[in-house]
């Protein structure tokens, strides 16, 4: 493809913490968080439009003008399919964004998933001591990606839940609603290997003959890492698997979720 000067983003590494705010700012999915930085996937993704430049709370995205491919609409088309969105959807999003009143006050900035909350309720003790104690429905051990073996038993012919580290915590019900019945592997996007992570996932599908895969992640920009290696896993074994995903607000509540054709 033909090279124009224009003006692209610049992410400095250097200043980027892996927050992640960047990547949904983009709607044309330009941006994502690859090895626990946020880096720009392809020239001809980024309109140049910089709706990402207000998100980074570390200052780490500028403008820049330098050689680079042309903004190609129908390869964003193309890419967003991949990632189960669309351009039209995203646009419409942004479009519909309405300005900050005058003298509002701006959100605390930082990364979402280090940002301090506290959920503390005194009533909320009283309310739960009379609950009956739920069992656990975890079928193996271990349950890291990083040392599950592809090979294992309890993969064969599995549902696989791949799960964020923090879902567990932070959804009360999660061995009766996601775990029954299922195997298991929990990670956390933003400080791990994602490239391993994919790796991983391949071999798991390749040699499990895994049925399906649902992904749960927070709601916090930086897990969606975990959902895109489980994508590009898909893609890479060949094999044509549903890929579910679940998503967890903060507050411990499942919010809308999706179903991706696999490759």
């Amino acid at each position: 493809m033909a090279k124009a000067m224009r003006k692209v983003i610049r992410i400095d590494e250097e200043l980027c913490d892996g927050c992640g705010l960047c990547v949904p700012a983009c709607a044309e999915g330009a941006i994502q968080i690859i090895d626990g930085k946020a880096k720009l996937v392809s020239d001809r993704y980024c309109d140049g439009l910089g709706e990402c430049l207000g998100e980074c709370p570390q200052g780490a995205i500028s403008f820049e003008e330098r050689e680079a491919e042309e903004f190609d609409e129908q390869a964003v088309g193309a890419h967003l399919a991949t990632l189960g969105r669309s351009l039209e959807d995203h646009k419409q999003k942004h479009e519909a964004r309405e300005p900050e009143p005058a003298g509002t006050a701006a959100p605390p900035s930082g990364c979402p998933s280090s940002r301090m909350f506290d959920f503390r309720d005194e009533s909320a003790d009283e309310e739960q001591a009379d609950l009956p104690k739920l069992k656990s429905e975890l079928r193996q051990w271990p349950v890291k990606l990083n040392l599950v073996s592809p090979a294992a038993p309890y993969f064969q012919g599995a549902e696989l839940v791949l799960a964020a580290d923090c879902t567990a915590f932070a959804y009360a019900s999660f061995h009766p609603d996601y775990m029954k019945g299922k195997a298991l592997a929990i990670g956390c996007p933003k400080f791990d290997d994602l490239e391993f992570y994919r790796e991983k996932l391949k071999a798991i599908i390749e040699q499990g003959g895994i049925k399906g895969i649902t992904v749960i992640h927070m709601e916090v920009p930086c897990c969606l890492g975990l959902l895109l290696a489980a994508q590009q896993a898909i893609e890479a074994s060949g094999r044509a698997i549903p890929l579910n995903t679940v998503v967890i607000s903060i507050r411990g509540e499942v919010k809308p979720s999706s179903t991706f054709a696999g490759a």
